[in-house]
């Protein structure tokens, strides 16, 4: 099976102005952001609740509790969510007419939660309107590793923060192109 594709930041740029034209613009752009700024799966971003994200006064937390329920490995892990996330996500929130923390973060057309595999149908939809065919719901997460990795981020951190029981696992999603090659033989 192919890996997904890693996304560059001007990728990334188009991805993100073409959800603004979209007829839900915030959410989907807070979707897309939370995929490539917290590296989650798209079942689990589809499991989030209000109450996981924002505080009782309606502030976004710094970090959450992802439940063993709303992840793959059925593992509870501790999300961190980084200043650029955060705006985005209070953002999101000011435009919630109910801020019931058992609703869904993101609703669905129907009001409920997104299905995984709808979840992944809107990624899906998004990145193949922009061009970007080799894309899925799982770019993010492996860009969010990638571009860790790249900034020196070691692997048994980068598998904590991914939810990963084996480094091994985590090191598959670390992608390597010929600018980060060139880079690494300038450092001798």
């Amino acid at each position: 099976m192919r890996q997904a594709q890693t996304l560059n930041e001007a990728q990334l740029r188009r991805v993100l102005h073409y959800c603004r034209s979209r007829r839900h613009p915030v959410r989907d752009e807070t979707i897309i952001l939370f995929s490539f700024y917290a590296g989650l799966r798209a079942k689990e971003i589809a499991a989030l609740t209000r109450g996981d994200i924002f505080d009782d006064a309606g502030a976004v937390r710094e970090q959450f509790i992802l439940a063993a329920a709303q992840s793959k490995g059925g593992k509870t892990r501790t999300v961190y969510l980084n200043q650029r996330l955060r705006r985005a996500l209070a953002e999101y929130g000011a435009g919630l007419p109910n801020n019931n923390p058992q609703r869904p973060l993101f609703e669905s057309q129907k009001g409920g939660h997104f299905l995984a595999n709808t979840m992944c149908q809107l990624f899906l939809d998004i990145y193949k309107a922009v061009g970007l065919k080799d894309a899925s719901s799982h770019s993010g997460r492996r860009t969010y590793i990638t571009r860790l990795a790249n900034k020196g981020v070691g692997v048994r951190l980068l598998a904590e923060l991914a939810g990963h029981s084996h480094i091994s696992t985590t090191q598959r999603y670390i992608d390597v192109n010929a600018e980060q090659l060139t880079a690494a033989v300038e450092l001798l």
